[in-house]
This record gives structure tokens, sequence and C-alpha cells, in this order.
């Protein structure tokens, strides 16, 4: 799930994901590859990958899921083909 925080200077885009989930994120924020950004254990039990992507863009991603090749996020800002979307 993606998580939002106003922050002060580049945007940042975290990804909440389960603790016992498959792989990271897979965007156009870097080679399409889950594992370029690998989610950190957290102490409530998820797992988060934080991205920087560049101000005032859209950049698409999906996030690997156990029971099918990738999942769609529910609080993206909108679909891109057949990927999820956010703007900073």
């Amino acid at each position: 799930m993606l998580a939002r925080e106003q922050v002060e200077g580049p945007p940042q885009v975290t990804f909440v994901l389960p603790a016992d989930g498959p792989g990271g994120v897979g965007g156009d924020f870097h080679p399409r590859d889950p594992a370029a950004q690998p989610p950190e254990a957290r102490g409530d039990g998820t797992r988060a990958a934080t991205v920087a992507p560049p101000a005032h863009s859209g950049r698409s991603f999906r996030h690997p899921a156990a029971d099918a090749p990738w999942r769609d996020d529910d609080r993206a800002d909108g679909r891109h083909g057949t990927d999820s979307r956010l703007t900073t």
C-alpha cells in the first residue's frame, strides 16, 4: 500500500508491504525490478521501501503478490495501462 506524508524537500514515496509477502515494488522509478529497492522490516510487522521520484511527475508501479504476478494499489492516484499510477 502506498503511504504518503508531506515533507519539505524532494518528494519521497513509501510503499508498505506485508511482512510475509514477496519482493518489493516494481516501477518506472527504477528498472522495474522489485529487488532494486528491497523493502526493510519495520517494528509493526510490515516491510517498507521508500523511493524519491522527481517532483511534479507521474510514476507507474505495481507490487508483486503471493497469489498473482502483480497487485495494484488501491491508494494510487489512478491507472496507467495495467499499472497503478502516482503523482508527486
